[in-house]
């Protein structure tokens, strides 16, 4: 029963829902949706900016949507006392001339269920990167404008896996930069909080039995090798659940110009994700320099 209830914790979907739109902001927009390759439907919106180029939004697991993470209805235990909104650091990219693909993975948001019925930390919401970035090959607006990739913790994960995965998608010459926001593998998550062995043992299997991934040995890192754009990798230095020695191995693994920013927040997880929209600067400005 422990071992379900923290599996639960790890991999259920239904905590994301999808809060306020970019009307709130004053911002454009249309609603999307598109198919990734094993016909789940994923919903998104296009955020209407200027002429720059289009930013592809891949959001954390689990507990986030497109739109970020609202603490109603997570129960006692908070990753954050209140909503962190993506659209505040997506209105910045507007205001810089960008146009924002927003979307759900799989199991999260309004998206459709996957055919995994439960968050695998990348190896299945590698398909909706794919997805997204396909459906913006073929949009009529869209198909020959320049590509930015913000990825956030597990969509860092995903884009990782994407680009070892997929050639067509290395050979994209759309694709400018990547901002990977937090990559987190799962065992540095659970060893993060805490979770005594014998109960991350039993977790595991249940994920196993689950997913038909086994969590612990699933790594995106023989991957970072593959990304060949610029790349920004951003990492609030206190986060109590990151393996550092893990972001740096990413950062070093890397084989293109790249950046790694330290950042000095308080001892949380989420304290990173609430920055971007604090300090979005720090996202303009790299994409502005390869965009």
């Amino acid at each position: 029963m422990f071992a379900e209830r923290i599996s639960d914790m790890m991999i259920k979907p239904g905590s994301s829902p999808v809060f306020g739109t970019p009307k709130d902001y004053g911002l454009e927009y249309e609603d999307v949706r598109f198919q990734a390759s094993d016909g789940v439907e994923l919903s998104g919106w296009i955020v209407k900016g200027g002429n720059r180029g289009i930013i592809v939004q891949s959001h954390f697991g689990v507990q986030s949507s497109r739109t970020g993470f609202t603490p109603e209805g997570k129960g006692m235990i908070k990753l954050w006392k209140t909503d962190i909104p993506f659209l505040r650091h997506v209105k910045a990219l507007v205001e810089a001339g960008y146009s924002v693909l927003m979307y759900d993975f799989r199991n999260h948001g309004e998206s459709g269920g996957g055919t995994c019925p439960w968050v695998s930390w990348g190896p299945e919401e590698h398909k909706d990167v794919l997805a997204a970035i396909d459906f913006l090959t073929r949009h009529e607006s869209y198909r020959n404008s320049p590509v930015g990739l913000l990825s956030i913790c597990m969509g860092a994960a995903a884009t990782t896996y994407a680009y070892g995965n997929d050639e067509a998608l290395r050979r994209n010459p759309n694709i400018k930069a990547l901002i990977a926001v937090q990559p987190l593998l799962y065992p540095d998550f659970v060893h993060g909080l805490g979770i005594p062995g014998f109960l991350s043992r039993g977790a595991s299997k249940v994920n196993l039995e689950r997913t038909g991934i086994d969590l612990d040995k699933a790594s995106f890192m023989p991957h970072v090798k593959h990304i060949p754009v610029p790349t920004l990798v951003v990492q609030n230095k206190n986060d109590p659940w990151a393996n550092v020695e893990a972001v740096q191995h990413y950062y070093d693994e890397l084989q293109v110009d790249k950046d790694l920013r330290w950042l000095d927040l308080s001892r949380d997880r989420a304290a990173a994700y609430h920055y971007l929209g604090e300090s979005p600067e720090m996202i303009v400005d790299f994409f502005g320099k390869h965009i």
